[in-house]
């Protein structure tokens, strides 16, 4: 496996509150990373550290042993990187199809090379992503007026169609009943098998044991732990610090 993202003794404080503090994480091709520990462990603040949204105050982020730390948002995404939020974030009253086809827009711009060409790959992109997401029959229904779980899928569809190979999802599976589960577990497991690399924050520990290769267990900023699923999932101190019984 080849490693794609990496973050080094990275930091971030608020207020003199340190929100992630001295963090290090390697994000490898193909497999599944979750973040997971209590509320407020610093989760999002990490994917608001990588994609620019936040600025580092030490440490490095390296996309394929290139910095781009301090990168805007938008140089991020266009690196290949693309995020969910736990709000969605969604354009409410614009179809289905023109929600994902909006993903794809920083590419579209008239000045920008590709004419006709590359308006196909981008549509082929929007289809693709619709598809996999079972949101065919729903193209021109506006967001507002969908289900929670086809609210969560298209967001998802915006993320596959933008062609980025990094995912960052924040609790992108809360709130599915049990189907719509399964569909975003095969889901995740198709866009692995096909080199994408997906960290994702996750607090339905089912999930986590069923979709994540890797763990990494946080708590006040700092990195706890590291490992296999199997191995996080059954120590003791780490179960008791995430259920609020830590002494």
């Amino acid at each position: 496996m080849t490693t794609l993202l990496t973050l080094s003794g990275v930091s971030r404080s608020f207020g003199g509150i340190a929100a992630v503090s001295d963090f290090s994480l390697e994000l490898e091709s193909g497999i599944v990373t979750a973040l997971i520990g209590p509320n407020g462990a610093g989760k999002t603040t990490i994917f608001n550290l990588i994609t620019g949204n936040l600025r580092l105050h030490s440490g490095q982020i390296l996309l394929q042993g290139r910095e781009i730390t301090g990168f805007k948002p938008h140089r991020v995404a266009r690196l290949g990187i693309a995020r969910s939020f736990q709000d969605l974030r969604l354009f409410s009253h614009m179809t289905v199809f023109d929600n994902v086809r909006a993903a794809t827009e920083n590419d579209s711009w008239f000045w920008q090379q590709g004419g006709a060409d590359a308006d196909r790959q981008r549509l082929a992109r929007v289809e693709l992503a619709i598809e996999r997401t079972g949101l065919a029959d729903l193209v021109r229904v506006r967001a507002v007026d969908l289900a929670y779980a086809e609210r969560k899928f298209l967001s998802m569809a915006r993320v596959i169609a933008t062609g980025a190979k990094i995912w960052l999802l924040d609790e992108p599976a809360s709130g599915l009943d049990p189907r719509s589960r399964a569909q975003f577990v095969g889901l995740l497991r198709r866009a692995t098998a096909e080199g994408v690399t997906v960290c994702l924050i996750e607090h339905n520990l089912d999930i986590v044991t069923e979709v994540a290769d890797r763990i990494a267990f946080l708590d006040q900023g700092r990195k706890l732990a590291e490992g296999q699923p199997a191995e996080i999932m059954q120590d003791k101190a780490l179960a008791a610090i995430y259920f609020g019984d830590r002494k």
